[in-house]
């Protein structure tokens, strides 16, 4: 374990006291970046999880996403679980039920939950849309933290939660809640790495803050591409391709040599 990366005791004992940051990755280029940029906390996927990943971002506390739904079983859950930490995962992201978690928790294993808007089971609270906006939702939010905590879980993900909803529960609980548009009152402010730059196709998210435009960078570097592709086979149609700097030499008189022998 990378010294400068924290444990699950030390994030906890930090509860209340520091605003985490955290970003989804799915390339090694966005782990560096992250690592490079001070980044405290990854969110990856356990199919993308692998010893590269762990190397590009030695600092930063990974969570590996177990998918839920290619996921069934208990011991499918423990064997990914195991194989995420081995890798050198900190903790797994885990969306199945408490009882999964509990029984995670028993092994050891840290567990993140994850309540408010959860994509997965969207059709229970109404598809892709704000959770806790009557007391009632509030209230449901507030059990599932709760029971989430009393499974072992060490944090959530709170998913598009009114921020004064997401600040009272965050108060009311010990674990550390992870904020993916819930607002500033929790522990850490979680977005996709593709939000921040600009690269996603369709809706953007509402709780998301684009920093950058990607898309229109690699748009530009789409054409420049099919620019050199084309200069490249024009060169080749007109003899400008290969020039002499681009070959490899022989003296006059090996050559001779050499076509002498040929017979």
């Amino acid at each position: 374990m990378d010294r400068n990366r924290k444990t699950v005791a030390e994030l906890l004992a930090l509860k209340g006291q520091k605003q985490f940051t955290m970003l989804h990755v799915k390339s090694l280029d966005e782990a560096v970046a992250a690592e490079a940029a001070g980044i405290d906390m990854l969110s990856i996927i356990d199919p993308l999880w692998t010893p590269e990943m762990r190397a590009a971002a030695p600092s930063c506390f990974v969570h590996v996403g177990l998918l839920y739904g290619q996921l069934a079983t208990f011991e499918d859950y423990l064997r990914a679980a195991h194989r995420a930490i081995q890798i050198g995962g900190d903790a797994v992201y885990c969306a199945a039920s408490l009882d999964t978690v509990r029984r995670l928790r028993a092994e050891g294993i840290p567990v993140c939950g994850h309540t408010g808007l959860i994509p997965s089971k969207r059709t229970w609270t109404g598809g892709f849309r704000a959770v806790g906006k009557t007391s009632e939702s509030a209230l449901f939010v507030y059990r599932q933290v709760k029971e989430l905590e009393a499974a072992g879980a060490f944090a959530a993900e709170i998913e598009v939660v009114p921020e004064r909803v997401a600040a009272e529960i965050s108060k009311r609980t010990s674990i550390l809640l992870l904020s993916m548009g819930a607002g500033g009152g929790c522990d850490g402010q979680y977005l996709f790495a593709e939000d921040v730059l600009g690269q996603t196709e369709g809706h953007v998210p509402r709780h998301a803050k684009t920093y950058r435009n990607f898309r229109a960078e690699y748009a530009r570097l789409q054409q420049e591409r099919i620019a050199a592709f084309r200069e490249f086979s024009s060169d080749v149609a007109a003899g400008r391709y290969p020039a002499p700097e681009h070959t490899v030499g022989i003296t006059d008189d090996e050559f001779a040599a050499f076509r002498q022998q040929l017979g």
